[in-house]
C-alpha cells in the first residue's frame, strides 16, 4: 500500500508541477507527499525529481518511470471498473471499423444501444472489405468474419459463423431439393462474380473432406447483398453466411439444404492491435458485441434486409 501511494503522488506531482498542488488534490499535506517521493526515491536508488524553491523537474530517470506509472495506476483503475457496478465511466473516442455487409446488419444497429449505456464515448464506424490496417490506421477495434490468420494482433472470438447454402422454398418446389453437393450443376447458382473476394468457391464437407466447388448459374454478382435479395426472391440456389440468412431461415423465407455436407464453422472476431493497457471503453465494447452475438436468439431475430 505504502509503494502504491508512493507512486501515485509522484504521478501527481509530475502533473501538477508541485509538491503543494499534489498534496492539495490529495487532501494532505505538502510534507507528507514530499516523504512519499523521498521513500520511493531512496528505494529506487535513483533520482525521479529535481526540485527547486521554483519548480519540479522530471530527470531522465524520473520521465521514463512515469510512463510506467501512469500504465500502472491505467490498469488498476481499468480492473477496479470491470467488476465494480459504480466503477469508473467508460470515455472517449472508440474507432471501430467491419466488412460493409456484416457492420451494416451487425455492427451498426448495435452501437446506438452501446452509446445510450455509456453516454460519455464517441463513436465512429468505417465499413469496408478491405483488411484495414488497424494499427498503421488508427483504429481502436476490428470486427471481422472468417478465419483469423497468424498475426501479431489480438482476436477475441465472438461467436461462431457457418456457410450454407440455401433457397427460397418456391425454387426448391419448382426445381427439386438437391440431395448431395454433386448435384449442384443441375441448379440455378447465384455466385460471386470473379472479380469479387471470394475466390475458393462453396466449401463443403464431403466423406470427412473439405471440398471446394465452383457451381455456375446464369446470374452472378460481385455483391453478396445483391445475391441475397436474389435468393430470396426464388431465383437460386446461394451459398451464405448464418449472419445474413439465419432470420430468413427463422421467418421461412429461405430453406437450408445440404445441412449433412455443411462446412466446419469459422468465426466472428473482434481484433484489437494488444491485449495489455486496453481502453475500458474497448473493453466495454467488446464485451457488448460478446453479450449479442453470443446470444443465438440475436441471428433469428435480426432482421432481414429487403
Amino acid at each position: 500500500m505504502d509503494q502504491l501511494k508512493q507512486i501515485e503522488s509522484f504521478v501527481a506531482v509530475a502533473a501538477k508541477g508541485s509538491l503543494t498542488a499534489a498534496a492539495l488534490a490529495e487532501g494532505v499535506a505538502p510534507a507528507v507527499v514530499g516523504r512519499r517521493i523521498d521513500a520511493l526515491e531512496q528505494r529506487l536508488g535513483v533520482k525521479l525529481l529535481l526540485r527547486t524553491t521554483r519548480r519540479i523537474t522530471l530527470t531522465h530517470e524520473g520521465s521514463a518511470f512515469l510512463e510506467d506509472c501512469q500504465r500502472i495506476l491505467a490498469d488498476i483503475v481499468n480492473a477496479e471498473a470491470s467488476v465494480s457496478a459504480g466503477g469508473v465511466k467508460a470515455s472517449g473516442f472508440l474507432r471501430v471499423t467491419a466488412p460493409a455487409g456484416f457492420g451494416r446488419r451487425h455492427v451498426a444497429p448495435l452501437m446506438p444501444g452501446f452509446l445510450a449505456v455509456h453516454p460519455d464515448v464517441k463513436l465512429s464506424l468505417n465499413l469496408s472489405d478491405r483488411v484495414v490496417d488497424i494499427v498503421n490506421e488508427g483504429f481502436d477495434c476490428a470486427v471481422r468474419v472468417g478465419d483469423m490468420p497468424d498475426s501479431s494482433l489480438v482476436s477475441v472470438r465472438l461467436a461462431d459463423n457457418r456457410r450454407l447454402c440455401v433457397a427460397a422454398p418456391a425454387y426448391l418446389k419448382r426445381a427439386g431439393v438437391p440431395r448431395h453437393p454433386g448435384e449442384l450443376g443441375r441448379h440455378e447458382c447465384l455466385t460471386l462474380s470473379s472479380d469479387a473476394s471470394q475466390t475458393r468457391g462453396w466449401v463443403f464437407q464431403v466423406d470427412g473432406q473439405v471440398a471446394h466447388l465452383r457451381p455456375s448459374g446464369r446470374l452472378d454478382c460481385s455483391d453478396g447483398q445483391v445475391l441475397h435479395a436474389w435468393c430470396r426472391q426464388g431465383l437460386g440456389l446461394a451459398w451464405r453466411s448464418t449472419w445474413e440468412v439465419e432470420s430468413d431461415i427463422a421467418a421461412g423465407s429461405l430453406v437450408p439444404v445440404l445441412e449433412d455436407f455443411a462446412a466446419p464453422a469459422n468465426g466472428i472476431y473482434a481484433v484489437v492491435p494488444q491485449r495489455k493497457h486496453l481502453p475500458l471503453r474497448v473493453r466495454l465494447w467488446i464485451d457488448f458485441l460478446k453479450h449479442h452475438y453470443g446470444d443465438a436468439a440475436y441471428w433469428r431475430r435480426a432482421p432481414a434486409l429487403d
